[in-house]
């Protein structure tokens, strides 16, 4: 029973630490694109730095996950439970990244004037982070309809990027100047750095469903 009691324990503040590399990894995305729009260079800078952490943080569940596998030895369901918060934490981790890709765009734009306003892009920001908050809580919950709902929210945030990759391709395929189109590249990757967020959030939950149903299903 003391045993279980800690294997128990060891579950729970694994479980606390992937919603807290969550949010840092929420906060991340969302100030990403809020250091674009406004064009503040040092909040682009401030998540470049901060990516670090995320990384420390994803080690470490690992190797306490990779532990627990090899001390504990458990079966069936807690074992989908680590294997499964191995997952959760690597797409969190590549999300961790796309953020910081998305900053260094931000100070390579600098502060030359956007050639449009940003409509798509910072929906498609708060979709993705609403997703990821949504994934997370239906990996706490073991909630299956929730994790069904995530991956049908990313149908609506595929929508925006389409709509703002046409956009830009005017720009980048039209007679501007060479610097507008570099921008239009520039902001097209921000956007399809958003898209790859939200598959990699749809990668969670079907990890939810796998979870609670130990079926693999592919969403896309």
């Amino acid at each position: 029973m003391a045993t279980r009691q800690f294997f128990s324990n060891e579950l729970e503040g694994l479980r606390n630490d992937v919603l807290r590399m969550g949010r840092l990894v929420s906060e991340a995305i969302e100030k990403s694109v809020t250091a674009l729009v406004t064009q503040d260079l040092a909040l682009a800078q401030q998540i470049m730095d901060g990516d670090d952490e995320i990384d420390r943080m994803q080690i470490d569940i690992e190797d306490r996950c990779i532990l627990l596998i090899a001390r504990q030895q458990p079966m069936a369901k807690d074992l989908r439970i680590l294997s499964t918060g191995l997952k959760i934490i690597t797409d969190m981790e590549r999300m961790g990244d796309h953020a910081f890709d998305i900053a260094k765009l931000v100070l390579a734009i600098g502060k030359r004037p956007l050639i449009k306003p940003l409509v798509d892009i910072p929906i498609m920001a708060q979709l993705a982070s609403n997703m990821l908050s949504d994934a997370l809580e239906a990996y706490v919950r073991m909630d299956v309809a929730l994790a069904e709902a995530v991956w049908r929210a990313d149908d609506t945030l595929d929508a925006h990027y389409l709509a703002a990759r046409d956009k830009l391709m005017q720009f980048v395929g039209g007679e501007v100047p060479p610097e507008d189109a570099r921008q239009a590249v520039q902001l097209l990757l921000v956007a399809t750095y958003l898209e790859r967020i939200g598959d990699h959030t749809t990668n969670i939950a079907e990890g939810v469903i796998y979870l609670e149903t130990g079926q693999r299903v592919r969403t896309k």
